[in-house]
């Protein structure tokens, strides 16, 4: 498997987590991180419904889906 070098983002990250001294600087690094891709997930689901991309039927779709892995025996 080829290693791919890290992109900017990545680079970025790895330096301001250098500044992250103990848990709890961590678990709010986590949250800030968890909270922002949050937000852009709901931002894009906005705008798939507001184009007609994505509607109730689709979310109920979903739900109903079963998307679990078989397990072997």
């Amino acid at each position: 498997m080829k290693s791919e070098p890290f992109n900017p983002v990545q680079l970025h990250l790895l330096k301001m987590f250098s500044y992250a001294k103990d848990e709890c600087a961590l678990e709010e690094i986590r949250k800030s991180l968890t909270a922002y891709f949050a937000q852009r997930v709901e931002e894009d689901m906005d705008k798939l419904w507001d184009e007609g991309l994505w509607d109730q039927d689709k979310n109920e779709a979903i739900l109903k889906e079963h998307l679990r892995v078989p397990y072997n025996d």
